[in-house]
């Protein structure tokens, strides 16, 4: 849908069984769940549920401009996923040194939340099989992107992105993706959070409990 006016979500567990509603009519065969840490995961729970598929994490990280973290001049992704928006990072004229020294920073915190999310385990088999990743919003894509990436370098047969809310070019901005699916494509839009009531940031913890649950037989 794409209008001028927002879809309003009153959370990201209302946006889920939203979202997991509109993934049923598409009757996927056999998809795997993987949601964007951290509230893509509490999205991709409900979506999950909703499809009675399994459950995982995929963890990517975006790479903030050295002058202005918010915004987004790449990501990186587990399997060494690394994405980079050149054309952005000349216009801003940010040096190599400082890209590395972003990715540095990143590339740590993304190892550690891969040791907690886990446990060890080793990233899902999605061999022949269609990913479904799920975010809780597209702003720029990057974190999409490499995020699809990942799933492609897993073995997926098929990358499917999923999210309550992103930009009319939703597609173009996440071109990994063999389709993206938005329940909103606001013309107005302009940041993932104006389009819910409630978007508090989800801590680890949450995230670790949710993928506790769904791992339970």
């Amino acid at each position: 849908m794409t209008g001028s006016s927002a879809e309003l979500f009153a959370d990201r567990d209302d946006a889920g069984r939203r979202l997991g509603d509109r993934l049923l009519e598409l009757d996927l065969v056999d998809p795997v769940v993987l949601g964007l840490p951290r509230g893509g995961v509490i999205v991709a729970a409900r979506v999950a549920e909703a499809l009675h598929a399994p459950l995982d994490v995929l963890v990517v990280r975006k790479l903030g401009a050295p002058f202005r973290p918010e915004l987004a001049i790449g990501a990186i992704g587990e399997l060494g996923v690394r994405i980079v928006d050149d054309d952005l990072v000349a216009t801003a004229r940010i040096r190599p040194e400082q890209i590395e020294a972003v990715e540095h920073r990143e590339r740590a915190t993304l190892d550690d939340r891969v040791a907690r999310l886990r446990h060890g385990d080793v990233p899902p088999d999605l061999a022949g099989r269609t990913a479904l990743v799920v975010d809780d919003g597209i702003a720029t894509g990057a974190t999409a992107t490499a995020a699809c990436r990942v799933a492609r370098d897993l073995g997926a047969s098929r990358v499917l992105l999923a999210a309550p809310v992103g930009p009319p070019d939703a597609d173009d901005r996440v071109p990994d993706a063999d389709s993206v699916i938005c329940l909103a494509r606001p013309l107005g839009f302009f940041a993932v959070g104006a389009h819910y009531r409630r978007f508090g940031q989800t801590s680890d913890a949450e995230v670790e409990d949710v993928l506790r649950s769904a791992r339970r037989p």
